[in-house]
């Protein structure tokens, strides 16, 4: 429930926002959005490298592209087994 249509109204407003041409800075940024391709967002991680025992992989603070993008599409297929195994069928 929400009190007012201002929220819903933003929110449509940002998602049609997006696929329009300039609206985004970097416009590969769209490409790696949740359900672009059928697979749900990695894992994100921030500094500190552990915060609370929780720690990032070490993949992620290696500097290999290559690696860490692997490791994202990886993570990305896993998150999506777990959480909507639908999406990987269609």
């Amino acid at each position: 429930m929400l009190s007012g249509g201002e929220l819903p109204a933003a929110i449509l407003v940002d998602a049609i926002g997006r696929l329009l041409p300039g609206v985004l800075g970097d416009e590969t940024s769209a490409l790696t959005d949740s359900f672009q391709d059928n697979l749900l967002a990695p894992p994100v991680y921030t500094r500190p490298e552990d915060f609370r025992g929780w720690k990032v992989p070490a993949i992620l603070m290696s500097g290999n592209h290559k690696l860490i993008e692997e490791w994202r599409h990886e993570q990305s297929i896993l998150r999506t087994k777990q959480r909507r195994p639908g999406l990987l069928d269609e």
